[in-house]
C-alpha cells in the first residue's frame, strides 16, 4: 500500500487554518464582555448626586451615570437584605427561590438546593466568577463563586465590606488577571447599612439614642478614603421621614457612607480602566434594598423599593441617557445573562433582559410585581405588590398582625426621639398607620406619590383595584407562590 504524503504547502496550510481559528477564538473571547455586578446595602435614590440631590458627593457615581444610563424606575422586589440578594442572583421571586428571610444565624433562611443561579450559570458558559465582600445568601452551593475573595458576613464591622478602597484593591488578581476568559465580580458592600454598636456584654445593638447612629463612619477612618462630613443643617430630609434633629444628624452620617462607598468604586472603576478592562466591561450599580428607616427598608413603600440602578455597557453609543422603562431585581439576571449570550430557554426566570433598552428603547415595561415574606425570622409580615404606571395595589396578607418594625430600624434614634417627643406625625404618616395597615391598600402614584391615601374603598377606584387584583393572582399562580391560598383561606 503506497504511503500517503502531504505536499509542503499543504501542511503550512493546515497550520495557518489552525492558527487562524485560534485567532478568531480568541477574538470571540475577547468581544465576550467582563461584568461587574456593584450591590450597596440599603441605599435608596435620595441619596445620589446623579438622582438629583445636590448635597450629597458621588463624584463615581455620577461619572459612571454621565457614561451609561440611568433607569429612573427600578425597583427590588423585596426590601430585606437576604431574600432581595437572592432575587438579583436566581432571577426569581424569593417566595420561589425559598429565601424567605434574613439568612444568619437563628433566622436561617436559605434558598432551595434545586436552584440555578446566576454565578453557576455562568461559570457553565465561560466566566471567571468573583465575589467580595456581603453574600449573607444560602446555601454556598446553590449560589457558587468560583473565586471568594471575602466570606463576607451580616452587618459584621471586622469584614472587608465597610472598606471599599481595600475591596477594590482586593479585586485586582480577578481584573488584571491574563485568563483569556471573561469575568463576573459581584462587588457588594456594607455601605451605607446602620453599623452595630455594642453593649458591654458585648451584644450588638443599634440603640445609640441620644447619639446617630454611625453608618460605619469611625474616627481612625478606613484606608485610602478621604472621608465627607456632613453638617446636619445642609442634609435634604425625605418626605417619608420626620424633619428632626434627631433624623438630620442620622441622614449627615448615611451621607457620610454614601460617600465613603462612592469614593470606593470609583477607585474600581480606575483598576478597570489602568487594566485595560473597562472599555470591554458592563457596570451595574444597584441596591439591595431602600434607606434604612422606618417606613423605607422592610416596607414596598416607594422608599423601600424604588432604587439606584446606573448601567454603563461597552461601546454604550448614547450616554448620560435616563431610561423610565419599570423594571425590577428578577430583571437582573436574564440582562446579565444576555450579555454574556447565555441561552436561558430551558432556565425558569421570573424576568427579563432589559439590555436593549440601556442604549435603546423599551416598549411594553408597565409594570412589576413584588413579594416580600419576612425579614428577621419573628418579623412575619407577607406582602404582594403590583404597581403599574399610575397605580399600587399592595396586598397584606396577614394585616391584623402589627407591621414588625427591623431592629435597626426600631431601635433608630430617628424612631425613638419621635416616641420620646411626642410627634404625631413620622413624615407624612402617623406612626399608627405605619404599623397597622387594612388588607389592601391602592395607591394613585401621579396624584399621590407619598402613598398616604388609600383607595380600596373609593367607590371610583373598584374597577382598577378589580383588575390588580386579578392580575397580582395570576402572577402568584404563575410563579407558584405558596401564599396565593390566603386570598380565600386567611
Amino acid at each position: 500500500m503506497m504511503k500517503q504524503t502531504f505536499p509542503l504547502f499543504s501542511v503550512l496550510g493546515r497550520i495557518s487554518f489552525t492558527l487562524m481559528f485560534a485567532v478568531l477564538a480568541v477574538q470571540v473571547v475577547a468581544k465576550t464582555p467582563n461584568i461587574v455586578l456593584i450591590v450597596s446595602d440599603d441605599h435608596g435614590t435620595d441619596a445620589l448626586g446623579c438622582y438629583g440631590n445636590p448635597v450629597v458627593k458621588t463624584p463615581a457615581l455620577d461619572a459612571l451615570a454621565a457614561a451609561g444610563t440611568i433607569f429612573t424606575d427600578a425597583n427590588c422586589t423585596t426590601a430585606s437584605c437576604s431574600p432581595s440578594r437572592s432575587v438579583i442572583l436566581s432571577g426569581l421571586h424569593n417566595h420561589r427561590n425559598g429565601q424567605y428571610g434574613l439568612q444568619h444565624t437563628f433566622h436561617h433562611f436559605q434558598s432551595f438546593d434545586e436552584i440555578r443561579s446566576l454565578p453557576v450559570a455562568l461559570s457553565e458558559n465561560g466566566y471567571r466568577t468573583a465575589r467580595i465582600g456581603k453574600f449573607h445568601i444560602a446555601p454556598e452551593s446553590v449560589y457558587a463563586f468560583e473565586i471568594v475573595l471575602s466570606a463576607g458576613a451580616a452587618n459584621d464591622p471586622k469584614t472587608i465590606g465597610r472598606s471599599p478602597y481595600e475591596m477594590a484593591e482586593q479585586s485586582r488578581p480577578v481584573i488584571e488577571s491574563d485568563d483569556a476568559r471573561p469575568f463576573f465580580l459581584y462587588w457588594a458592600s456594607d455601605d451605607p447599612h446602620r453599623s452595630n454598636a455594642f453593649l458591654p456584654n458585648g451584644l450588638p445593638t443599634f440603640d445609640t439614642y441620644p447619639l446617630p447612629n454611625k453608618f460605619g463612619n469611625r474616627e481612625e477612618g478606613y484606608p485610602g478614603i478621604h472621608p465627607v462630613i456632613y453638617d446636619p443643617n445642609d442634609v435634604i430630609v425625605p418626605p417619608f421621614l420626620p424633619d428632626t434633629a434627631a433624623s438630620r444628624a442620622e441622614i449627615a452620617e448615611y451621607y457620610q457612607s454614601v460617600s465613603r462607598l462612592d469614593e470606593g468604586i470609583g477607585h474600581l472603576i480606575d483598576i478597570l480602566k489602568k487594566s485595560k478592562k473597562y472599555d470591554n466591561t458592563v457596570i451595574i450599580y444597584i441596591s439591595d434594598n431602600g434607606i434604612a428607616f422606618a417606613g423605607a427598608k422592610t416596607t414596598l413603600y416607594e422608599p423601600g423599593m424604588r432604587l439606584p440602578c446606573i448601567v454603563r455597557e461597552p461601546g454604550q453609543s448614547k450616554i448620560g441617557r435616563t431610561q423610565d422603562a419599570m423594571i425590577s431585581w428578577v430583571d437582573l439576571a436574564p440582562t446579565i445573562m444576555d450579555y454574556a449570550g447565555i441561552d436561558v430557554s430551558n432556565m425558569e426566570l421570573h424576568g427579563r433582559s432589559f439590555r436593549n433598552g440601556v442604549s435603546g428603547k423599551l416598549e411594553g415595561w408597565d409594570e412589576i410585581y413584588a413579594s416580600h415574606t419576612f425579614h428577621e425570622a419573628t418579623m412575619y409580615y407577607p406582602m404582594r405588590v403590583l404597581k403599574t404606571r399610575q397605580y399600587k395595589l399592595i396586598f397584606n396578607i396577614a394585616n391584623e398582625l402589627e407591621f414588625p418594625l427591623a431592629k435597626d430600624l426600631l431601635q433608630s434614634p430617628t424612631w425613638v426621639s419621635m416616641q420620646k417627643e411626642g410627634l404625631e406625625l413620622y413624615g407624612k404618616r402617623t406612626p399608627n398607620a405605619l404599623l397597622h395597615r387594612p388588607r389592601l391598600e391602592l395607591y394613585d402614584l401621579d396624584k399621590d406619590p407619598h402613598e398616604t391615601r388609600n383607595l380600596s374603598d373609593s367607590p371610583k377606584h373598584q374597577k382598577v383595584k378589580q383588575e390588580m387584583v386579578a392580575k397580582l393572582q395570576a402572577f402568584q399562580n404563575e410563579t407558584k407562590d405558596p401564599w396565593g391560598i390566603k386570598w380565600e383561606r386567611e
